[in-house]
């Protein structure tokens, strides 16, 4: 999700979190920052942001679907593989081979 890189307010909380959940996510980028991360961080589906912040955002965009999102110097196109653990994220074409 591409929030502009705004720190001046969260653009997830716990409840589009658990929407992420229940809909088989693996996980959420935010190109912005979070709140509810107490919440968040117990839930299993993994979010990356660039901070936390109290502040709900006035929800007045439903955003897009399907669309090149681009952040960070990455584009993140639909059908490409994303890996993510504590240290950061990488970005695939094709799926990569890990090992447990």
């Amino acid at each position: 999700v591409d929030g502009g890189a705004s720190q001046r307010v969260a653009i997830l909380g716990d409840e589009l979190a658990k929407l992420a959940h229940d809909n088989n996510w693996a996980g959420v980028i935010i190109n912005g920052c979070i709140r509810d991360s107490k919440a968040i961080g117990m839930m299993d589906v993994g979010v990356k942001a660039l901070g936390t912040h109290p502040l709900k955002s006035i929800k007045n965009h439903e955003g897009e679907g399907g669309v090149i999102v681009s952040f960070s110097g990455v584009e993140f196109v639909h059908g490409h593989w994303l890996y993510s653990d504590e240290d950061g994220i990488i970005v695939s074409k094709v799926q990569l081979h890990t090992s447990s």
